[in-house]
């Protein structure tokens, strides 16, 4: 397999996390001794702007400019919160991350902090990620004690303190509002926006919230510069490198560090060695549960926003489950909504009951009972709720559905012309 840049799991070892000596020995905090000893909180800002880095955790939204909405010179207590709670379906780059590396993420939090001069950071940890909180609370009190935390970190005057948060275990919580809702301990619904979080989030004040990932490459765009991370992508469109979570009929199934911008074939038939058992290649979800489907048409196109989102997909988590010729896509679709109607946090009606009742639909089908107008039924409930809903929660929901509707419908008419599943024995 080709050698790829790491960026991220540069310090990555089999079944060993690395904290602070050896997390300083190549490189560990000299990202934030260069901010806060040579950089203004504005020149940090500028650089991660101008660094292309796009957010990690799914909607792919430009951290600069998030950044840039963000009162940093407003009085009063600001927070920072990092987003953890990692609970969709074939995405797990996050926990290998902190499995690895926690003091990456540490020191992400404290350098965006430093840009954003907020004074409390939150990270907001799934429920099952019991290890990996438990290394976050030892790489902070390390990072406490070296200096890097607490009052007038550095000598500059600026002090952060750092609290690690347990989710309570819901898929909601990953919706932004939601974990701040969380986090204050009242019922995680989404909250209606505007205001955004950047103008008032928790507990009333401002508040940016980014990804694990998305803070662990800040301490690398300072250290190694702008131009320097925009080169780590294959494609102009991209920036850096991104942790991709390979899951599905794969013959390797785990988390690598590819450039932004390897192609889809690469990441199946290099980096995943291929379909088990040497199946044709049928589909697959390129970035977490909530994407629709990429087929073998699309196997030259760039892993990046752009180009996937121009093929009718999205890049998501880069959490790429592949399938092969045998699979019912109509079960694989099924199986993804039955998570997302369980999780739906019944706020709203098009989420409630709208996903409810597509996963009935589904079932109808898959087990032979559907006619045509089961099918018409989908379309009518994709366009139903697809922009209707509260949050994002159903429109993610509804991509699988859209890529069955879009690039498998003959299988769903092969259900209903057979009376049942086809790929059934």
């Amino acid at each position: 397999m080709t050698d790829y840049p790491q960026i991220l799991f540069k310090n990555r070892r089999p079944d060993e996390t690395v904290f602070i000596d050896d997390f300083r020995k190549t490189g560990g905090y000299s990202g934030l001794e260069k901010a806060i000893r040579e950089m203004t909180p504005q020149e940090v800002r500028e650089t991660v702007k101008r660094s292309g880095l796009r957010g990690r955790g799914g909607a792919g939204f430009s951290t600069g400019l998030k950044w840039s909405f963000f009162p940093v010179d407003q009085p009063g207590e600001k927070y920072l919160v990092c987003n953890c709670d990692e609970m969709e379906p074939g995405t797990y780059k996050d926990r290998q991350l902190l499995s690895a590396d926690p003091h990456q993420l540490i020191e992400g939090v404290i350098l965006s902090a430093w840009a954003l001069q907020a004074t409390e950071a939150y990270i907001f940890i799934r429920y099952a990620y019991e290890q990996e909180a438990r290394h976050l609370e030892r790489a902070i009190a390390e990072a406490r004690a070296a200096g890097y935390l607490g009052e007038n970190i550095l000598g500059s005057g600026w002090g952060l303190r750092i609290h690690v948060h347990r989710s309570a275990g819901r898929y909601i919580l990953g919706e932004e509002t939601a974990l701040l809702n969380g986090i204050e301990g009242v019922r995680p619904n989404p909250r209606r926006k505007p205001p955004f979080p950047a103008v008032r989030g928790l507990w009333g004040r401002p508040t940016t919230i980014n990804n694990v990932e998305t803070l662990a490459n800040i301490p690398h765009i300072i250290t190694g510069g702008a131009d320097w991370f925009k080169c780590l992508a294959r494609s102009p469109e991209g920036a850096g490198t991104k942790l991709f979570g390979l899951s599905g009929h794969l013959n390797r199934t785990e988390c690598f560090e590819l450039p932004v911008g390897i192609s889809l074939r690469e990441v199946i038939f290099e980096v995943g060695g291929g379909i088990r058992g040497g199946k044709p290649f049928k589909a697959c979800l390129p970035g977490g549960a909530s994407t629709p489907y990429l087929t073998g048409e699309h196997l030259d196109v760039a892993m990046d926003f752009d180009s996937i989102a121009a093929v009718g997909s999205r890049f998501g988590t880069a959490g790429v489950t592949a399938f092969d010729a045998d699979t019912c896509m109509v079960a694989v679709t099924l199986n993804l909504i039955r998570f997302f109607a369980r999780e739906s946090c019944g706020w709203c009606t098009p989420c409630r009951d709208g996903l409810s009742y597509v996963q009935w639909l589904l079932e109808e089908l898959e087990e032979g009972r559907g006619g045509k107008e089961q099918i018409e039924l989908l379309e009518h409930q994709r366009r139903n709720i697809t922009g209707r809903a509260f949050c994002a929660l159903a429109e993610g929901a509804m991509g699988p559905l859209d890529g069955l509707l879009r690039l498998f419908r003959d299988e769903l008419e092969d259900h209903v012309r057979k009376g049942r599943c086809p790929f059934r024995a």
